[in-house]
């Protein structure tokens, strides 16, 4: 117990010391120590920072983060790089196993022999069991999956998808899984992901794209954000804006301008307790009048997922409040 407890100290007296050497270097990198000014400048060909003021070399041997050689095709890609697929969350063994490839041939594209073939046949069959050899790798890798399929198919970004891996991930660490459906909390892992990165999805859109009801993916989100401390804003209606002007077709003009409408609604409090989309769509609705370009309810209830009745209440709500004169 003595020798752990005085191995600790020294594991800790080294952490601060490297901790001291970087704070150091960061002061460093701000201010020549000699003269005291500003104006560093790094020289890439000796791996120096240099003072431009006194010519003091205040760091070197530095690491150029940048890449060390260019590729202007695929094929020069494919030569020129000496390392794998970067590691990824959205793969139950995060990208770091090996794969043999289907395709039957060698390093040099020539196709392989018949016994050959028989063998590696085999070793695939072997590795595809040896990749996932337990049930939390099982789960993990029909999770994953499932979240790539209906990120897909509602045409998310590649962050997204990594935030919601790692989402799904930590549930599944902290044993949240039990007693749910695996597609229910890959589908709510999924709605929380989009509302940290920014790129708003309903409900409703989700559970279109998912194997679960929208009352499942609600209820599970909802546990899932308070087991895991999840502090997720409020989605802003300004946010559906870009998606919805671009699904009915409208200009720029009219995208910053229903912008506009929202952030006056915003300021005198006209979007608290309301369904974000419905705000949207209104705004999207009065901007289209005003610029010109107009579209009718139904066609935007259509892009935005709810019905006339809720544009109508709104826009004369968002009309009235900020004395907007719309002349049908």
């Amino acid at each position: 117990m003595e020798l752990e407890k005085i191995k600790e100290k020294e594991i800790e007296k080294k952490e601060k010391e490297v901790e001291k050497e970087a704070e150091e270097k960061e002061f460093l990198g701000n201010i020549c120590p000699e003269c005291g000014s500003k104006r560093l400048e790094y020289d890439y060909e000796r791996g120096e920072l240099v003072c431009t003021n006194c010519g003091l070399v205040v760091d070197e041997d530095l690491i150029d983060m940048g890449p060390e050689w260019r590729a202007f095709d695929h094929e020069q890609r494919m030569k020129r790089s000496r390392v794998g697929a970067p590691m990824t969350y959205t793969i139950h063994d995060k990208g770091l196993s090996t794969m043999i490839d289907w395709r039957n041939r060698d390093s040099y594209g020539k196709s392989i022999s018949p016994s050959t073939r028989a063998q590696l046949y085999r070793l695939r069959k072997w590795q595809r069991r040896i990749r996932v050899s337990n049930a939390t790798e099982r789960n993990l890798a029909f999770a994953l999956s499932e979240l790539d399929r209906m990120a897909s198919a509602l045409g998310l970004p590649r962050n997204v998808r990594e935030t919601a891996a790692v989402i799904y991930r930590k549930a599944v660490e902290k044993n949240l899984i039990r007693g749910r459906s695996i597609e229910g909390v890959a589908a709510a892992s999924l709605y929380a992901a989009c509302r940290q990165c920014n790129v708003p999805r309903t409900l409703d859109e989700i559970a279109e794209v998912s194997r679960v009801s929208r009352k499942e993916i609600g209820r599970t989100y909802r546990f899932i954000a308070r087991e895991l401390k999840l502090k997720l804003l409020p989605t802003s209606p300004i946010d559906y804006v870009p998606r919805f002007c671009s699904g009915l077709g409208l200009s720029s003009k009219v995208q910053q301008k229903a912008i506009e409408i929202l952030k006056q609604a915003q300021e005198k409090e006209l979007t608290s307790g309301r369904g974000p989309t419905g705000v949207a769509a209104a705004a999207i609705y009065i901007s289209s009048v005003l610029c010109g370009e107009r579209r009718t309810q139904r066609e935007v209830a259509e892009v935005a997922g709810i019905t006339e009745v809720t544009i109508r209440n709104r826009y004369k709500e968002l009309a009235e409040k900020l004395d907007i004169e719309i002349i049908l």
